[in-house]
């Protein structure tokens, strides 16, 4: 009997085990940090040896095959002794793509993933499809693939997840956008990080579509590398040569493969970035043959992403947004070109060898205040102290949004958008954007 072992417990991890299970493998599942109670109940009760806090070098180094979750960097040492031995390391979206014949959209870009994903999963569903949301959000799709499985999945998949994807094929590939991020990850090289996107077209064929925007100066570069079998669906912000979708004289269009069109004013989604995500998404729903009603409905009435622009309250005439799901500069840099009002702005966390520079101008025009928040801010003052804005140094999210408040006049915005990881002082991205609300709400 084959032996697979499964590195990380999360929700990734535990949908491998289940799946892997299914098929009839001896299955071992170890987690360097505690496991959630529930996914060692559904561990547990499927007869799935685990073990959390540790790494047992004889149960794991005996492997056939190895699942690795996409936080697991490749340095770590058990994976460079798997690497030493051969062992094959794959991710649960591999694995699981092997049991399943389903239609597979997946998306990938430095900014709008979650966006994107989101929105084509509520065109899909609305429009009566058998579909499920997988990925970076979502349930596991290896567990959907093994116990709830669908005729559709849209897939979020971040550069970690397609770094160990070999033979899993995108029937619908979406590149929104290639831009620094997770460099820490790739040895600091922005080519190795852009290689890693470019993996969502690997065994793509001619049956198969890509959608991408055409005016990414990396994504254009890349694609001179590559033989690109699928049909190409590239986008822009306006009409250009090539462009398949795109905004004209304030009309949403698409030209393929059905002609699409509606108002722009009547996207639920607003700012430059959304345009992006919104043709997307039509386009992806285009190609998968959803009628124009459908469509357009879908367009118009998506209620938007947490953690993404959202909006939380307005406070003696200030309007607070959490962002929290802006951790890279690229992300920051599109909050603050849409806003409309003075702006204070709130960044800091883990820095994943941020250059801030592409923010600085932005910085100087929209924004009243700085805030910063994080353990360690030097490197914040090193770039914005001098640009002659008011900031102030803080280290949690209490203190945070008491110095907000302070500072910000009625009509002003309070914007948080780190530009880092978040975890430094929190446990993730979502407790960061909740501990904001939170505080925000009870101003």
């Amino acid at each position: 009997m084959k032996r697979i072992v499964i590195l990380g417990a999360g929700e990734s991890g535990a949908g491998a085990a289940v799946l892997a299970k299914q098929q009839g493998f001896d299955v071992f599942v170890s987690d360097m940090s505690a496991i959630k109670d529930k996914y060692k109940k559904m561990l547990d009760d499927r007869g799935i040896a685990w073990e959390e806090q540790q790494h047992t070098e004889a149960n794991i180094l005996n492997a056939d095959e190895v699942i690795k979750s996409p936080g697991i960097p490749k340095e770590a040492p058990m994976i460079q002794k798997l690497l030493e031995k051969g062992t094959p390391i794959i991710s649960e979206i591999e694995f699981a793509g092997r049991y399943t014949h389903s239609k597979m959209i997946c998306i990938t870009g430095s900014n709008g993933k979650t966006t994107t994903t989101s929105l084509i999963f509520h065109i899909f569903k609305d429009a009566g499809y058998d579909v499920g949301l997988a990925g970076n959000i979502g349930n596991s799709l290896a567990l959907q693939v093994a116990e709830d499985p669908h005729d559709y999945y849209i897939i979020e998949l971040s550069s970690f997840q397609l770094d160990d994807m070999y033979n899993f094929r995108a029937n619908i590939a979406i590149l929104l956008n290639i831009t620094p991020d997770h460099l820490d990850r790739y040895e600091y090289k922005f080519e190795n990080y852009a290689d890693a996107k470019m993996r969502i077209i690997q065994n793509q064929t001619k049956e198969d579509s890509f959608i991408y925007w055409n005016d990414d100066p990396v994504i254009k570069k890349e694609l001179e590398k590559f033989d690109v079998k699928a049909v190409r669906y590239p986008f822009s912000e306006l009409k250009e040569k090539g462009s398949i979708g795109y905004i004209e004289q304030g009309q949403y269009t698409i030209e393929q493969p059905t002609p699409f069109n509606m108002e722009q004013e009547d996207l639920s989604l607003t700012g430059k970035h959304n345009i992006y995500n919104s043709l997307a998404a039509g386009i992806a729903a285009n190609i998968g043959g959803i009628k124009k009603e459908n469509i357009r409905k879908s367009l118009s009435d998506f209620p938007g992403v947490e953690h993404r622009l959202e909006k939380v309250c307005k406070v003696a005439g200030v309007q607070y947004i959490n962002d929290s799901k802006a951790t890279n500069v690229d992300a920051c840099w599109y909050a603050l070109e849409s806003m409309t009002t003075p702006t204070v702005l709130i960044i800091g966390g883990k820095d994943k060898g941020n250059d801030y520079d592409a923010i600085k101008d932005l910085v100087k025009q929209k924004c009243r205040a700085v805030v910063y928040l994080g353990a360690d801010n030097q490197k914040l003052h090193d770039n914005f102290d001098h640009l002659g804005i008011t900031v102030r140094d803080t280290h949690s999210m209490k203190d945070c949004v008491a110095a907000c408040a302070a500072l910000a006049k009625p009509g002003d915005t309070v914007l948080l958008s780190p530009c880092c990881a978040s975890f430094d002082l929190f446990k993730n991205m979502e407790d960061r954007g909740e501990q904001f609300k939170e505080l925000a709400r009870a101003l």
